[in-house]
Order: C-alpha cells, then structure tokens, then sequence
C-alpha cells in the first residue's frame, strides 16, 4: 500500500487483492472489514471514500485484509454476526451461525404459539443463536442450551449475558442428555449434519476455521440425527414438537427416520426461502 491512502482507494484495491483470493463476495467482505476496522457502518464508508486514512487504521485494516486473504471467515475476523434479532458474538468456538437457520427459528415461534409458558430445548447450540431467540421471542419461556463443548457453551453463554437474557440455562452433555428432568415442551436442534467424506470438500472458510465437531454428522450426516429423534421421543409429552435443521438433500431420508420412529404424526420437511430442504418438523403422539 502506498502513503496517501483513502477509503476509496483502499476499498477498491482490498476488493481486487480478494478476487485474486477467489473469495465470493469481494466487494462486501471488503466493506464490512474496512467498515469494522475504521468502527463505522457500510453507509458511513461511503459518506467518506475521499477521506484519508491514518497509518493506524491503514495497519488495522491491512491485519483483517490479512486474515481474509487466508480465508478466515468474516464474522471470526470482525467477531460477530447478525442473527434473527440479536447482535451475536462469534469466534472459532463456535459455528457460524447462517440465514437459513432463522428458517427454523421461524418455525419454532409458530409452534410456541398458543403454549403458556413453555419449556424449549436447543441441542448443540453453539453460539447459542437458537436458544437466545427463543427466549427473546418468548420471556416466559424456560430455554434449556445444551451442547457437548464447554468452550461453545462459554461462548452462548457470554451472548446470552450480553443480550440481557436470563430465561435460558446452559447444559453441558451429549444430545438431550442433560434434558432428561427438564420436561420439555418443544425440542430444537440445529445438529452436525454434513456426511464425514464431505467435510474434506467444504469451501476454505468452513473446512479450515469451523468447529468439526459441529459440521460432521458421520459416514451419512444422520448419526446425531438419529439419536435427537429416539431420545427425543422419550422425553417429550403428547402434543410436544421437534424441529431440526437439515442438509438440502437429506429431507426424505431425515423425515423417514421420524416417522420408524413410531411416536410421531404430522412428519413434514419444510424448505427454506432458497426452495431448499432445510427443516423437519413433528408432533409426538
């Protein structure tokens, strides 16, 4: 980089150092890591392209161009990630979360509807995204977070204090493990999914960064899926729900695992706004 450096220039030559990269989306990711370089919004950059820049922020943003560059994702880079309506804090803990879970979120609220006080269960949750928008959506919900990580459960919980929230209590265990006095109305679960052989295939940001432990669903992607649908039907009462997320090719299989499992009715994949497989909801009965 030269001497004389403006947020124009400096804008356009990360966008283009980032093409080189093959990144996807040069252009935003350089706006957002500028943007939180110099602590402003995207439409504050633009108010101010002719603006130059002092060597400090130059060496601020030439440490996230850095990162990026080796394919770190952003939100690990900028520490944090817009999800439903909360501001979450992320790092290497904890998956990403990603717009298509807002699509289970979603649903879950539609099923709450109607419960009083209810009981809701969020197995692995990792940031803690799910759990913390349900208990936003509904402070009279108890919200039990579990997950097998001592440092994602740091992390959610971190999130859960930030966001004010104190209806979610955090778990540590294996799958509904630690849920078995809760008596939970309702049981979500964005779980690791993706077939083992093709987690070596993910792009960069993902396989390189992201906790493996919350990517790798086994030799099929429904290992942990399987044990969610059996111990969820133990524990949950007549008329309680399950939701979980899904990969998009692996709806007919995951909804046939459900209904074998004999204690639930009203089996259906729901697609995400991409016209993707993306969530499979049941009634136990």
């Amino acid at each position: 980089m030269s001497q004389t450096w403006t947020i124009r220039s400096v804008l356009q030559w990360t966008q283009s150092y980032f093409k080189e990269k093959t990144l996807d989306t040069p252009r935003l990711d350089a706006e957002l890591l500028i943007g939180d370089a110099l602590k402003v919004d995207r439409v504050r950059l633009y108010m101010d392209l002719d603006r130059p820049l002092t060597d400090a922020e130059l060496a601020d943003i030439r440490e996230r161009v850095r990162r990026r560059g080796k394919h770190e994702p952003v939100a690990y880079i900028t520490g944090k990630r817009g999800f439903w309506k909360l501001d979450l804090a992320v790092d290497a803990r904890v998956l990403i979360p990603r717009p298509d879970t807002e699509r289970l979120v979603e649903l879950a609220v539609e099923v709450l509807q109607g419960r009083e006080a209810p009981r809701v269960v969020d197995v692995g949750t990792g940031s803690g995204a799910i759990a913390l928008s349900i208990a936003q959506e509904r402070p009279d919900a108890a919200v039990l977070a579990i997950d097998v990580s001592p440092d994602a459960l740091a992390a959610a919980e971190a999130n859960a204090v930030t966001a004010g929230l104190t209806n979610v209590t955090f778990a540590r265990g294996d799958v509904l493990g630690p849920a078995q006095n809760f008596r939970p109305d309702v049981i979500l679960s964005n779980p690791p999914y993706i077939p083992s052989r093709e987690c070596e295939t993910l792009m960069p940001d993902v396989r390189q960064f992201e906790p493996r432990l919350a990517l790798d669903g086994g030799a099929d992607g429904l290992v942990i899926i399987r044990k969610l649908v059996t111990q969820a039907g133990a524990l949950l009462p007549v008329g309680g729900a399950l939701l979980f997320e899904i990969g998009h090719d692996q709806g007919e299989a995951a909804a046939a695992l459900v209904q074998a499992d004999g204690r639930f009715a009203e089996v259906a994949v729901v697609k995400d706004y991409g016209g993707k497989d993306r969530v499979v909801r049941a009634a136990r009965v």
